[in-house]
């Protein structure tokens, strides 16, 4: 894949601070991105201003959108905080609008997604179609965390999808603030076919591959490494 004509695609953009990291790390431009917030829509208009806002996430046709080959964003995290009301991806919440990121990959199907989120994410409910269910039948099974419902929504999509915590105090912040993040490979992306801009390191696990692989997400790299 050449790095220098990767197209990125940003959703949830805020200031644009994943945006920034994803194409460090693998390369490529700002194609587009949606954000509704005044401050927001300000800076990335003026840094980007090659790039159209989509606006509201929930009003997109994606069946007519650039396609591009990473999508990256950080769905709101109100509603997964420990410092929230904790009311999970129920659909109408903030947190809800990851469903909206879920259609936008359903439809693009690009080659990388890179998902962001607060620590709340691993305890936070994801309130499941089954939850909301009151005839259906419970099992004793641990509730579908919010975090669970990316990584299954990304597989039932299509994706190798893989997590990993990370602190700001570990790539030199002053703060701990530790944050979730998601990396996933589309099941028919080449081993050889990604690559890390700066380390050309191997990033993509084909679907016959991905049991041999784990992906791992250390500093401000994505690696791919073969599984012990």
């Amino acid at each position: 894949m050449n790095t220098t004509s990767l197209k990125i695609g940003s959703l949830f953009s805020g200031y644009g601070g994943l945006d920034i990291a994803t194409a460090n790390t693998f390369g490529g431009q700002l194609a587009w991105w949606s954000d509704i917030e005044p401050g927001p829509k300000k800076i990335m208009s003026h840094h980007h201003p090659h790039a159209p806002n989509l606006e509201d996430i929930t009003r997109i046709d994606w069946h007519e959108v650039e396609p591009v080959d990473i999508i990256a964003g950080g769905s709101p995290c109100q509603d997964l905080s420990t410092a929230g009301k904790r009311q999970g991806m129920k659909t109408g919440t903030r947190s809800g609008l990851w469903a909206s990121m879920a259609d936008a990959i359903d439809t693009i199907k690009p080659r990388l997604v890179v998902w962001e989120n607060v620590l709340g994410a691993l305890s936070s409910e994801a309130v499941s179609s089954m939850e909301q269910c009151e005839f259906c039948v419970g099992n004793s099974a641990p509730t579908l965390r919010a975090l669970g419902r990316v990584l299954g929504d990304l597989t039932e999509i299509g994706y190798y999808a893989g997590w990993k915590t990370l602190r700001a105090s570990s790539i030199g912040a002053v703060h701990h603030r530790e944050r979730v993040f998601v990396l996933a490979i589309r099941n028919d992306v080449p081993a050889h076919a990604v690559r890390v801009r700066q380390y050309g390191g191997v990033m993509a696990a084909s679907k016959a591959d991905r049991l041999g692989y784990q992906v791992k997400l250390s500093f401000q790299l994505f690696e791919l490494f073969p599984a012990a």
